[in-house]
């Protein structure tokens, strides 16, 4: 029988976060702080607009590209919020989540052969989605001496006459690490003077901790090389509400749209409501829900403090990055030990890139009474390796 499989995706590693889940799925009493998703509810007022719609009827398609409506409230949204207007007609696309809108950007910008930088740790969708594109993935090893920032030496060192393509993926996942106005426009100028384009994953714009984000697409000269990607999932705490966007020059849309259009058709229309309402009337709620993360950002911090675990403070999204490196394992064998022995699931640092090797990814998306008995047990767990060294 011929092979009934392309050579392509057999070459693609599964996603590494999930070998843990699925281990813990079949244990009893397992504290996981591995997924990225909000713990809230999305809120009422943002589920009732999604009911109301469907008590209306409205459960036809949509445009491919979206509600207007939507597309408008967006535009508003990044005015108030960036200082940047985009054309609703022709330069937003909405989408199945942030996800999808990353798979689309890369298969309309690439040609076979063109590099794409990918600055790691960070979301393990990219270098797949770039290899599905036929781009080559060009990995950054961003580095914890760094507060795992993208600096413009690095990027620098790793554009050849090829590279067409830099994601910038800040607010990060996994690391929280952020890029503040000073070390975007230091990459700017870069990106400018090679020609380069950038996929910019804002999706955890919203949960920042120190000042506000700036989006690269809002300083001088970057809109028009830019094509921002955002979402509902994280800030509004819509995960399974499935819904995204992207904007960006009509050029580079228009070609997204066309991939959109026959692989998706357009973004389910009862969520389509509800984000607008999300986004409408819901800054209260991300506030809120902005401020408990930050909580629990701090209380961490402080946990890992007391237990003597190196982690730089991250000041976005929500996970942290504590080294283990002191343990002399990697970092697939101290999660493996971790939910073995303690019942507790986290992520190793290398299933965002082999950069995270000796880190773990921690979400503290999570009650703080849950996080108070993880770390209990996370302490007891290192205070028994170090006892181990001795």
């Amino acid at each position: 029988m011929r092979n009934p499989l392309g050579s392509k995706i057999v070459s693609i590693k599964p996603s590494g976060i999930r070998k843990f889940f699925d281990i813990a799925a079949e244990m009893d009493d397992v504290i996981s702080l591995g997924v990225g998703e909000p713990d809230f509810d999305t809120p009422w007022h943002i589920r009732d607009e999604g009911i109301y719609s469907l008590e209306k009827g409205k459960t036809f398609y949509t445009s491919n590209s979206g509600l207007t409506e939507l597309r408008t409230e967006i535009n508003n949204y990044l005015k108030r919020t960036q200082g940047i207007s985009y054309d609703v007609k022709n330069e937003i696309v909405i989408t199945v989540g942030g996800s999808e809108a990353i798979d689309i950007a890369l298969r309309a910008m690439c040609d076979p052969g063109d590099e794409v930088i990918i600055p790691q740790p960070s979301y393990v969708s990219y270098e797949p989605c770039a290899i599905l594109a036929d781009a080559k993935p060009v990995i950054l090893e961003l580095k914890a001496e760094n507060e795992f920032r993208l600096t413009a030496e690095e990027l620098r060192s790793a554009i050849t006459d090829k590279t067409k393509i830099l994601i910038l993926p800040f607010p990060n996942n996994p690391t929280g690490a952020i890029m503040e106005r000073k070390d975007l426009e230091e990459i700017a100028s870069i990106i400018i003077e090679n020609d380069l384009f950038v996929i910019s994953d804002e999706i955890y714009s919203e949960l920042t901790y120190k000042d506000k984000h700036v989006s690269i697409a809002s300083l001088p000269g970057m809109q028009e090389r830019t094509i921002l990607i955002n979402g509902f999932s994280k800030a509004y705490a819509m995960t399974g509400w499935r819904l995204g966007y992207a904007c960006g020059p009509e050029v580079i849309i228009k070609q997204m749209l066309k991939i959109h259009q026959f692989a998706i058709m357009c973004a389910p229309t009862t969520s389509q409501y509800a984000a607008v309402e999300a986004i409408k009337n819901g800054d209260d709620d991300v506030a809120m829900m902005r401020d408990s993360y930050n909580q629990r950002r701090r209380f961490l911090m402080e946990a890992f403090k007391e237990m003597g675990l190196e982690c730089f403070e991250p000041f976005g999204a929500f996970y942290v990055f504590p080294c283990i490196k002191e343990f002399g394992m990697s970092s697939d064998e101290f999660a493996m030990r971790l939910l073995q022995e303690e019942k507790v699931a986290v992520v190793p640092g290398t299933a965002f890139g082999d950069s995270g090797e000796g880190f773990l990814r921690i979400s503290y998306a999570y009650s703080i009474e849950k996080l108070k008995i993880a770390m209990e047990k996370i302490s007891h767990f290192i205070e028994g390796l170090r006892n181990e060294k001795k």
